[in-house]
């Protein structure tokens, strides 16, 4: 809010829109909403507010049961690489890696034919340069209590996180049925 000429009243109608709904909100849809002749304001505001936000979320430490896995993202390419030939797999220069880890909580009251029902926590997604376990790891030691419990696939990338963590249980798809190996187990 410091130095804008918004009234306070859009704030608080933008803050309540972006945390009382399950989808995104556009520059554009909370102009609407709000009823302000200009675009740019709202749009500055909506960023003011979603990085504030991304601040908070990256403040928590993940705890209990831990689903992980990499992703790859496409993204643009940079300029001076367009005439480059493209890598395929993990290695393209057209995507991003990213760490994805999300809180497991198990929903009290309810079970189901596969056992116990489960929602998500908190979750942190982090843009990372290499898949190597070091970086992995430095990571989770930054971003995850030790007392944690991580499910993830078979990676080599993950190797070391048992050192890190309390217990770290690994799967791996076969016929693409998930079965548990049990000798990874702590």
């Amino acid at each position: 809010m410091h130095q804008s000429q918004l009234p306070y009243r859009y704030w608080f109608i933008a803050i309540h829109l972006l945390t009382s709904t399950r989808n995104s909100f556009s520059a554009i849809e909370l102009q609407r909403q709000i009823g302000h002749s200009f675009y740019e304001p709202i749009w500055e505001m909506l960023h003011k507010l979603r990085e504030v936000m991304g601040r908070r979320d990256g403040e928590y430490e993940l705890t209990g049961v831990i689903e992980l896995d990499e992703g790859f993202f496409s993204t643009v390419r940079p300029d001076n690489e367009k005439n480059k030939p493209l890598k395929r797999g993990r290695g393209s220069q057209k995507k991003s890696k990213v760490l994805v880890m999300a809180e497991r909580v198990p929903i009290e009251g309810e079970t189901t034919k596969r056992g116990n029902p489960r929602k998500v926590g908190h979750l942190k997604t982090l843009v990372i340069n290499d898949l190597k376990a070091d970086t992995i790891t430095n990571i989770f030691k930054a971003h995850v209590s030790k007392s944690t419990v991580i499910d993830s696939d078979n990676s080599t990338s993950y190797v070391d996180l048992k050192d890190v963590v309390e217990a770290h249980r690994t799967s791996s798809n076969t016929k693409g049925k998930s079965k548990r190996n049990t000798s990874c187990y702590q």
